[in-house]
């Protein structure tokens, strides 16, 4: 695991408040990667990429999901929508869950859905009362990552799924140019540490939940950066975000980096699906 032990909470919420903006403008509604199997436009990926992490983690019709990191709501929406779940968003940010609840609304979906603003690590739940633990590129954003497993599984009712898509440090050994671009990621994204493949296998296993899927998406969610970035320099969002936050100079400035760290195997993006047991 790489740490950036600089990182603060209260800077992670304010620049979701802040950034959130941005994201919906140069990416969509879905904040999170594409995932791309041919030249699909970027809206197309995004949904893909919750159409996939759906049909992996075999969510049912009805199901009740908890969404840890629910951003503007677009996978919650998309289950309540395409599977009639009954969806629980949660994110630390207050402006993402206004934006979530009003889209769900214009969605039609309202009464499928709730979002809560709230801490995910301090977030209580009543156990046994999800039959799906999402959350899609969040736990990069934890400070305790195994301890919130452990919560996390409390949960979920025997059986019960838990599907994530996360942001990795690459397989050991990483080269120590290969580490700086991680910790350089970890600084410009906000994020306390990213684990690797196995330190989150070895956290769901000692959380009692049984890993039943690992899957590489690396390759095919890459280009994500290469539109971020190109997309920043053609409509001078750089200058934009410099007026209105300096703080999220650093954050665009990173995007490069990231595709770095992607191409270079010092981080990977994967998923997981896992079973309580």
């Amino acid at each position: 695991m790489i740490s950036c032990p600089e990182i603060r909470k209260d800077v992670i919420r304010q620049h979701y408040n802040i950034s959130t903006i941005f994201y919906r403008l140069m990416w969509g509604q879905h904040i999170h990667h594409g995932l791309w199997s041919a030249n699909e436009s970027p809206k197309i990926a995004t949904r893909q990429l919750t159409e996939q992490l759906a049909l992996h983690a075999e969510i049912r019709k009805k199901d009740r999901v908890v969404d840890i990191g629910c951003g503007m709501g677009g996978s919650s929406i998309h289950l309540a929508k395409h599977l009639n779940c009954q969806v629980t968003g949660v994110t630390i940010s207050s402006f993402q869950r206004r934006w979530a609840a009003w889209s769900s609304r214009l969605a039609g979906t309202s009464g499928s859905t709730k979002f809560v603003c709230d801490d995910a690590e301090k977030i209580e739940l009543p156990a046994s009362s999800f039959d799906v633990a999402w959350s899609v590129e969040c736990t990069e954003h934890l400070f305790d990552k195994a301890a919130f497993f452990r919560k996390m599984a409390t949960w979920l009712r025997p059986g019960g799924k838990v599907a994530i898509c996360a942001w990795l440090a690459g397989d050991d050994p990483l080269s120590q140019p290969q580490e700086k671009l991680v910790y350089d990621v970890c600084e410009g994204f906000f994020c306390p540490s990213l684990g690797s493949e196995q330190d989150y296998v070895n956290w769901l296993t000692a959380a009692g939940l049984r890993v039943t899927g690992v899957n590489d998406w690396t390759s095919r969610v890459s280009r994500t950066w290469e539109i971020c970035r190109d997309r920043v320099n053609r409509f001078g969002i750089r200058r934009v975000a410099s007026w209105i936050d300096p703080g999220q100079v650093i954050f665009i400035d990173r995007f490069q980096t990231l595709l770095d760290a992607y191409n270079t195997g010092a981080m990977k993006y994967t998923s997981f699906i896992a079973e309580k047991i």
